[in-house]
């Protein structure tokens, strides 16, 4: 059964690592964050980890936010002469919130008890 194996925590290790180190530059290191962010999720969903739903979402928020920020990027930024309105900005916020999540509930996921009825 998968839930016996260690590597799912390994996952989740590796999403919070790439979610750190990707902060050091929240634009360029916005994929390493998302990529980060499905392992998180992936290595707790595999565990059915009480926390996996928080984590889901952290992802569907960083998934969100990054692709905002990279199209509006694409297409020059806000205001100014772009024509785009700064309140656009907001479509952006679930990024940061997202990552914020996504480290909390790797937090939670690495220093919750293992499961009785799944443990070997």
């Amino acid at each position: 059964m998968i839930a016996d194996r260690r590597w799912p925590r390994g996952l989740v290790i590796a999403g919070l690592v790439a979610m750190v180190l990707g902060a050091v530059d929240p634009m360029e290191g916005s994929i390493v964050i998302l990529a980060g962010s499905a392992l998180a999720a992936l290595g707790s969903s595999l565990t059915h980890s009480r926390h996996a739903p928080m984590l889901l979402w952290s992802f569907a928020l960083v998934l969100f936010g990054v692709g905002s920020m990279w199209v509006f990027s694409f297409f020059g930024g806000f205001g100014g002469t772009t024509g785009t309105s700064k309140w656009w900005m907001v479509t952006i916020v679930p990024y940061p919130i997202g990552w914020l999540l996504g480290l909390l509930g790797c937090w939670r996921r690495l220093h919750e008890a293992p499961n009785v009825s799944t443990a070997t």
